[in-house]
């Protein structure tokens, strides 16, 4: 598979931006690999997320009231 890229322009505040600098200059990476590793991540739990909601998708739901009357009951609460 090729690997291509595409440029894009975020918007950061200027104290990110600073923070972002210096660790790209601490690690020897550059902010764009910085920045696509923290997306790449990102995108990674949401999609470990879905994985989980399919999972749990015909479990019985429970009412917050119920969990919490279940939890004092329990004496967790």
């Amino acid at each position: 598979m090729q690997n291509t890229t595409t440029r894009a322009t975020i918007y950061l505040d200027s104290a990110m931006h600073k923070a972002l600098r210096l660790k790209a200059a601490e690690t020897h990476r550059s902010i764009s690999e910085i920045v696509s590793d923290a997306v790449r991540e990102a995108l990674r739990e949401d999609e470990e997320d879905f994985a989980a909601f399919e999972e749990r998708a015909h479990e019985k739901s429970i009412t917050y009231e119920a969990l919490l009357k279940k939890l004092k009951a329990d004496g967790t609460l």
